[in-house]
């Protein structure tokens, strides 16, 4: 920081003073703990910050003012004064008539938008009848099978009035299709329609694994739907470039930003190369990041997040619009920190999670529920889950003012130290060859694989403390209630798509889906017909076959 010379140097003298005297008498008298202070990143962690740590930080440049470049102190001028952030519960189990009934109790009880949770089968492009789907129905989220399954998903909830994220990758496509479909069934224009489609098909091949195709028809599929969404849909996000499955899959904070940012500056350049103009595109890009239990690492590495992207928006590729310049973000916090174990102390994980969330400026925040180590979240578990969002929101004052962390020593140190290792990482993807080439070879799965492996043996060991698990433990049972899904409703979805499949118009579906064919075999933007094939009640398994056979299936190469 821009501190006089004289200052800081009368300062180092005093620390230096201080740390002989003061500090070593106090640790003579109270040793410190035997533990490694670090991050989880394993960032070592100063016990004293002072103005020394941020000596070199620019006010202007590197800080800034909230609302204006380089957005270290967040997007909105005003903060949470003005608008608080949009409380967005992920929910999807089962049927969707079950879905459905949980989306009216959220809004109910104080949800601003809907977060769509699909299953097993939907995620990976397959009919819940199909012989690839046995045993997965509605397990992880709602089973959506074809544009039927979509308009009872949102029957009673007007899609015109309400926002709409949907986490789905492989067939991210094909499900907005049905999303789109579905609202001209309420007589609610595409371009009225407000939402964000997770449609980042990068972290699949890096972590999730819930891939289809390969890399270059899947990049070929998320580009199309950023044209589509451009030209047509003026407030929908078409693509949410997630960090939270990185962090889920074992990586660490800086692992989990310098993937997403680098996936992220990816589909910029296929948009760009597309022929898009980047500030045609870039202000509808969204991000969604994953907030774990280290309080200031993660505030830092949302602040780090922001500064990085404006950056590489205005002086990498030269966005001249402000909004191009903006990281717009949502974050949940960590499922995997969620233990089976006294499930009760997950609601203490989550609160100071989402609290980080906060204080780091997210747009948008999911909080987990105590329950789901173990199962779906009951409505218990997911209204005191949402509780915890509206005590932070109306009764801690962290609203009070903007970033209220802002110029801490510790907070923008570790702010720097944060984004000085992204762009480490950046340097290492792009001497393999970018970040296809560093997927396609396993470099970042490695990375995440190691990351893990050394997260797990420190818990073995007991360097990291899980409360519950490695210490306080006990061996009481849980005692919560655990939800049950309808045990006839995979009979009841499987007697509706036998229904559909008879009394449709086969020849609309087959023609819809010849011009599908047609299209993706060329290069033309299929948006419009995934459209036309929804509208056709052709299934969603009926068209992830088409493209299957036009594109491939994309078969991941074993790590040796």
């Amino acid at each position: 920081m821009t501190f006089d010379s004289k200052d800081l140097n009368a300062f180092r003298i005093a620390q230096q003073r201080w740390e002989q005297t003061t500090l070593q008498q106090a640790q003579a008298r109270i040793p410190e703990r035997q533990q490694n202070f670090t991050t989880q990143s394993g960032v070592a962690i100063d016990g004293l910050y002072t103005p020394l740590n941020i000596s070199e930080l620019d006010l202007l440049q590197d800080l800034g003012l909230p609302g204006e470049y380089p957005f270290t102190r967040g997007i909105h001028a005003s903060g949470y004064r003005g608008k608080l952030w949009t409380m967005r519960m992920f929910a999807g189990f089962g049927t969707a008539e079950e879905t459905n009934a949980r989306y009216k109790y959220l809004l109910a009880e104080g949800n601003m938008g809907l977060s769509v949770a699909f299953d097993l089968p939907t995620l990976m492009g397959y009919d819940t009848d199909a012989p690839e789907a046995l045993g997965e129905f509605g397990k992880c989220g709602v089973a959506v099978s074809s544009l039927q399954d979509m308009e009872l998903l949102f029957d009673g909830i007007p899609l015109g009035d309400v926002t709409t994220s949907m986490t789905i990758n492989g067939p991210a496509a094909i499900i907005w299709a049905f999303y789109i479909a579905a609202a001209e069934k309420q007589d609610v224009p595409m371009e009225k329609l407000q939402g964000t489609l997770q449609n980042d098909i990068l972290k699949e091949f890096i972590a999730q694994k819930e891939f289809i195709f390969p890399p270059e028809p899947s990049m070929r599929l998320v580009t199309d739907t950023i044209e589509f969404g451009s030209q047509r849909m003026p407030l929908w996000n078409t693509i949410s470039i997630s960090g939270y499955h990185i962090r889920e899959a074992g990586s660490t904070a800086v692992e989990e930003l310098a993937f997403t940012l680098a996936d992220g500056l990816e589909y910029v350049r296929w948009a760009i190369k597309r022929g898009m103009d980047i500030d045609f595109f870039a202000p509808r890009l969204s991000f969604f990041f994953n907030v774990h239990n280290d309080f200031f690492e993660e505030i830092a590495k949302l602040r780090a997040a922001r500064r990085i992207w404006a950056r590489e928006m205005r002086e990498t590729f030269g966005a001249k619009n402000p909004r191009s310049w903006l990281m717009r973000f949502h974050t949940q916090t960590a499922g995997v920190s969620l233990t089976a174990q006294q499930p009760e102390v997950n609601v203490v994980r989550v609160a100071i999670q989402a609290l980080a969330a906060v204080l780091g400026g997210t747009q948008s925040l999911h909080t987990n529920s105590r329950d789901e180590a173990l199962a779906l979240p009951s409505e218990e578990a997911v209204t005191l889950a949402m509780r915890t969002q509206q005590v932070i929101a109306e009764e801690t004052g962290v609203t009070l003012t903007v970033d209220p962390l802002g110029g801490s020593y510790y907070v923008e140190a570790l702010t720097s130290q944060t984004e000085a290792a992204v762009y480490d990482y950046f340097r290492r993807i792009d001497a393999v060859g970018g970040v296809i080439p560093a997927l396609e070879t396993g470099y970042m799965q490695q990375e995440i694989a190691e990351a893990s492996y050394r997260q797990q043996l420190e818990v073995d060991t007991k360097q990291r403390i899980i409360v519950g698990v490695n210490k306080y433990a006990s061996d009481e049972k849980p005692g919560i209630p655990i939800l049950e899904m309808d045990p006839e409703g995979y009979n009841r979805q499987v007697a509706r798509l036998k229904n559909l499949r008879q009394t449709r118009n086969h020849a609309k579906v087959e023609a819809a889906l010849n011009g599908l064919r047609t299209a993706a075999s060329g290069s033309e933007n299929v948006m419009p017909y995934l459209i036309e094939a929804a509208k056709a009640y052709a299934t969603l398994g009926e068209i992830t076959d088409v493209m299957r056979e036009v594109f491939g299936v994309y078969h991941e190469p074993i790590a040796i």
